[in-house]
């Protein structure tokens, strides 16, 4: 075959590629973090700590946007409506949603929900007011005992890490409380320092956040915490009970796989930062890596373990 007439085709089209020059890395352009809680809550302190990150990593911004309600499921059921291109994602919170899809009042189900990566936990602990007459866990048990459901325990949203830790305390120590659902931890803080409640099933972070102003009586870890060594565990005390809340990042379901391990390897890339970590860990959260390959057995194995809190629950029999 003659190439000669099609010499200057040729020669045009590679002067095209040689300019367009290779594909853009991923991320190119700004990126939207949508949050499913309010301000001043965990899901939102990890998010804006990303975001300072991402921007010295990849110079580009990482916008965090607050878009709370129903404990997480107004964005959990709007998630697949949003653009699938990897420059808009969201935070995803467990147990939360596993356990609000069984209670049938939102209309997304867990197995809707694509998480490409999970990057943290912070483990449950019970926190009363400073000034709080209550200042042991012990004495904590004995006015539970005294005086059954007349206590009132604050925590983040219904169906959440919050009111599953609320029901194992139960449980394990049998008492009765009463919980009361606030729409994230940072609404709860006026009510809890205010002495509206009794006390709050929240996290180690929100501790260290108002240390001096907050007392932690007991925390669901398997050691005591370094920054609160005089803390007993709950496994201490009596009770088979070492857990806490896990978030990640989710992206809508019609995500192509390349996409979604973009946005997975990005995340990694953030929560392997070593100043990041070390904000992680110095604010209570336990970090973990758990890239998109991995998700589905780790869901696998955190989904039966959520199963025997749905019955205490009520959300299964």
């Amino acid at each position: 075959m003659n190439w000669t007439p099609l010499r200057p085709l040729l020669a045009g089209l590679a002067l095209g590629v040689a300019l367009a020059g290779p594909a853009a890395a991923y991320p190119d352009k700004p990126v939207q973090y949508i949050i499913p809680f309010p301000a001043g809550g965990e899901s939102d302190i990890a998010a804006r700590l990303q975001a300072v990150t991402f921007s010295q990593k990849f110079k580009q911004e990482m916008v965090v946007i607050n878009r709370a309600g129903g404990g997480g499921a107004l964005v959990w059921q709007a998630l697949n409506t949003y653009p699938n291109d990897g420059y808009t994602i969201a935070g995803i919170n467990l147990p939360h949603v596993v356990l609000q899809p069984l209670e049938g009042t939102v209309s997304y189900k867990t197995d809707d929900l694509v998480a490409v990566y999970y990057f943290h936990y912070t483990p449950d602990a019970l926190i009363v007011p400073a000034d709080s007459p209550i200042k042991t866990f012990q004495d904590f048990v004995r006015l539970a005992k005294e005086k059954p459901g007349t206590l009132n325990i604050a925590g983040s949203a219904l169906n959440s890490a919050n009111h599953a830790a609320h029901e194992k305390m139960q449980r394990e120590f049998g008492i009765k409380t009463t919980y009361v659902p606030f729409k994230g931890t940072g609404d709860l803080v006026a009510s809890v320092l205010g002495g509206h409640v009794s006390a709050a099933m929240s996290y180690t972070t929100l501790a260290i956040a108002q240390k001096g102003k907050m007392r932690m009586l007991a925390v669901a870890t398997e050691k005591r915490l370094p920054q609160f060594p005089d803390v007993p565990t709950f496994r201490e005390l009596g009770g088979n009970w070492v857990d806490g809340a896990y978030r990640g990042v989710a992206v809508p379901k019609s995500t192509p796989e390349a996409v979604r391990k973009q946005v997975s390897d990005m995340m990694d890339a953030l929560n392997k930062d070593p100043e990041l970590r070390k904000k992680m860990v110095d604010g209570g959260f336990e970090v973990v890596d758990i890239p998109y390959e991995r998700i589905p057995a780790f869901m696998k194995e955190r989904t039966a373990d959520y199963m025997g809190t749905a019955k205490l629950m009520g959300l299964v029999k």
